[in-house]
């Protein structure tokens, strides 16, 4: 099987128990206002290109087979996104890294490779290996088959899903994934629409189901003021019958990512506002109340 890739993150901490290794998917069904990986939304190839960091090198321009990459007559490196075929021969040649290329194809026994060079690191700290996105179980059959090589090779395996996806693509990877980090947006479905453009209906039901399956979840809750941190009691009065959750990790919002949506040029929808250190203790009071352990 192959996957449509965008990024490898060796060691991570943020993304399930111990050093781990995160490969990212490209696609997702959500459109989340605050979304910090904007390259990971589309299942196209992009090309991002930031220019205040360009040097004018005119490296991309000789090696640029469509004339997308050009000089102006001020000697300046324009780009023409409508010529542009997503070869990556300008991203290649890029020493500055001004052009990115997002999103690649690679089978499953090239990144299974690449994942076990940092066995060592998974076996001294208790990591593994997270699938993450985008969406990754967009790419379900890819995902099944890389969680099956790195399961029977005994190494602690995650799915960073939004759960909009089947019960059936679920089912593809229950058996080989030992931690599953579900994200939760909202918990009223017209506010869920709000913030992502989509239905909490059918993840609230996938969530269930993983519960009922048995299988370690970690809630992961983005908190960003005046869109869903009024929600958070509503997830506590949800979240505190299930018997699998091994815990909540509240995620603080932040905006990191505009450059990115520049670079992409896509609208930037990220919010300004950044949640306080007094309205994420709180966060955490509320959801605690409900009996949740709160991962930090």
């Amino acid at each position: 099987m192959r996957g449509y890739v965008f990024d490898i993150k060796h060691f991570a901490v943020h993304d399930g128990p111990g050093i781990r290794t995160t490969v990212f998917l490209k696609g997702c069904p959500l459109k989340c206002v605050w979304c910090h990986n904007p390259e990971s939304i589309s299942t196209q190839t992009q090309l991002g290109f930031i220019q205040h960091k360009c040097t004018n090198c005119g490296r991309c321009v000789a090696v640029c087979p469509t004339g997308a990459q050009y000089m102006d007559n001020d000697g300046v490196h324009r780009f023409d996104r409508s010529k542009c075929i997503t070869c990556g021969k300008c991203s290649q040649a890029c020493y500055g890294k001004v052009l990115t290329l997002y999103g690649r194809y690679a089978d499953s026994d090239e990144i299974f490779a690449e994942l076990m060079e940092d066995v060592d690191f998974y076996e001294s700290s208790g990591g593994g290996v997270t699938l993450s996105g985008g969406e990754c179980l967009l790419q379900a059959e890819f995902c099944a088959e890389l969680l099956e090589k790195l399961h029977s090779r005994g190494i602690h395996t995650a799915v960073d899903t939004c759960g909009a996806v089947s019960k059936k693509t679920l089912e593809m990877v229950i058996p080989y994934t030992d931690l599953f980090l579900y994200d939760m947006k909202a918990f009223d479905e017209d506010v869920h629409k709000k913030c992502t453009g989509v239905s909490n209906k059918l993840i609230l039901e996938n969530l269930r189901f993983l519960n009922e399956a048995g299988k370690n979840i970690e809630i992961r809750i983005p908190c960003v003021p005046g869109w869903n941190m009024d929600q958070l009691e509503k997830i506590g009065k949800f979240l505190c019958d299930f018997d699998h959750i091994v815990g909540v990790r509240l995620l603080p919002y932040h905006n990191f990512a505009g450059t990115k949506y520049t670079s992409l040029d896509m609208i930037n929808t990220l919010p300004e506002n950044l949640p306080t250190d007094k309205e994420m203790a709180l966060a955490t009071d509320t959801l605690e109340t409900f009996g949740l352990k709160i991962l930090h």
